[in-house]
């Protein structure tokens, strides 16, 4: 199997670095600036030996780099965040070419394990209004976007099955929160690779349930593990539809 990169930068460079481990061979790296690209573009030539494209990117760039790998009929794993409020023109280009597109927030089996975990957690505490309920998540000071895309996909998972949660607070609060809103907090600091929390709390205790990941190997793996899935397929799906087969 041969992939292109799209995107040179540290998640691109640990895909690389891991890829030969699982069997695939990197076809093309574009990037418009990086070291070691073997194009600045995506076009029919940079990308004819691909079966599967990677995108990590910035969220910028990402739909039309997207528009662009499906206009070539090539299948695609999107793992730039930030870009979301576009998913429905995605959605059209990806049907409209007839490829087949994996996207997520993140591709960590961990994470992953870990919004499956929450999820079940979440349905418990719904039954205990006693408890409040918060996120914070934490990044390497170069993350562009904020909150992280795997921050929003906790928040929907709490705002979904805690009833007395109606929405989600980001960044800084200077007043009281309400008891319907849920409060998710954003550190940007160092090199960080991201750790996830959600804090329970009452006057009584606290239960905390938290991920770390340790470095970027556990999205690389995750992201080449969707490259292998998505070859060959036709559709618009999320990491879930992937997951459901490992996980149900």
């Amino acid at each position: 199997m041969r992939i292109a990169l799209i995107g040179y930068g540290n998640m691109g460079k640990e895909i690389a670095a891991l890829a030969g481990e699982q069997g695939i061979e990197i076809a093309a790296i574009i990037d418009a600036e990086a070291a070691g690209a073997t194009g600045r573009e995506i076009s029919k030539e940079a990308l004819a030996n691909a079966d599967v494209c990677i995108e990590f990117s910035n969220p910028g760039s990402a739909v039309e780099n997207i528009k662009g790998m499906a206009a070539l009929h090539k299948n695609i794993v999107v793992g730039t965040t930030g870009w979301y409020s576009k998913l429905d023109e995605v959605k059209k280009a990806v049907e409209r070419e007839g490829i087949g597109l994996v996207y997520a927030s993140n591709f960590s089996l961990g994470v992953n394990a870990f919004f499956r975990i929450v999820e079940r957690a979440a349905e418990v505490m719904d039954k205990l209004p006693e408890y409040d309920v918060s996120g914070l998540e934490i990044h390497h000071k170069g993350k562009k976007d904020s909150p992280s895309g795997t921050a929003r996909a906790i928040e929907k998972i709490l705002l979904e099955r805690i009833a007395r949660k109606k929405r989600a607070v980001e960044g800084k609060l200077d007043r009281k929160i309400e008891g319907d809103e849920l409060h998710f907090a954003s550190l940007r600091t160092g090199n960080v690779p991201g750790t996830h929390s959600v804090l329970f709390d009452s006057i009584a205790d606290s239960i905390e349930l938290t991920h770390t990941a340790r470095n970027r190997q556990g999205f690389a793996l995750g992201a080449l593990q969707a490259a292998k899935w998505v070859k060959g397929k036709k559709g618009f799906y999320s990491i879930d539809d992937m997951m459901k087969e490992l996980f149900e």
